[in-house]
């Protein structure tokens, strides 16, 4: 995920670092001190622009992600929906390689860690709403080529699902061959539902 350069440490460098750091360790495993750390700024900066602590940032980190690779979606399904795959996959593919496999997604991440029992955080909120998003954007490609409401819908949650997924089984594994074999299927799945 990209970064903002030197000086005096952005609010957007600060929600890149927590991002980065994130995706490596999980939202539990990382504290507000380390976010800071990672993004190369003073904790008296980032509780500058966080004042609500932890939460927010993890909040504001799981939307940045999830904006940034909605950008990459948005660009590439104006292709179809194949390059949108395609594009898809690439993000995930650079990030396990550029990091030799010690991070993965951090909308993921937010995901799959318990919750406080009494509430839902904002930033699992924020994942939700970013894997809608997501999904969104693949279903609208899919029914511009022809495919039907229904179909396009469940495509595009097996797609988000299908990647997801292997980015994890990629960092277990230490290799991209699962993002291969994903996208080889995930392909396949999208010739067959699109009719042009």
């Amino acid at each position: 995920m990209a970064r903002s350069g030197g000086g005096t440490p952005s609010r957007e460098r600060i929600v890149a670092g927590a991002a980065d750091m994130i995706s490596r360790r999980g939202l539990n495993a990382t504290s507000i001190r380390e976010m800071a750390k990672h993004a190369k700024a003073p904790l008296g900066s980032t509780y500058h622009y966080f004042p609500e602590g932890k939460g927010q940032l993890a909040e504001e980190a799981v939307r940045y992600t999830g904006e940034w690779v909605a950008r990459v979606l948005r660009e590439e399904l104006a292709a179809g929906p194949a390059a949108g795959l395609r594009a898809f996959l690439a993000v995930w593919r650079g990030i396990v390689v550029d990091t030799d496999f010690h991070a993965g997604c951090p909308v993921l991440a937010v995901a799959i860690e318990e919750p406080p029992a009494d509430e839902v955080p904002p930033a699992l909120a924020a994942a939700a709403e970013v894997f809608g998003r997501w999904e969104d954007l693949l279903a609208e490609s899919l029914r511009e080529h022809g495919a039907d409401t229904q179909q396009a819908a469940q495509v595009a949650t097996l797609i988000v699902a299908a990647v997801e997924g292997t980015v994890a089984l990629c960092r277990a594994k230490r290799s991209t061959a699962p993002l291969d074999c994903t996208a080889v299927q995930l392909e396949v799945l999208i010739a067959s539902t699109i009719k042009y």
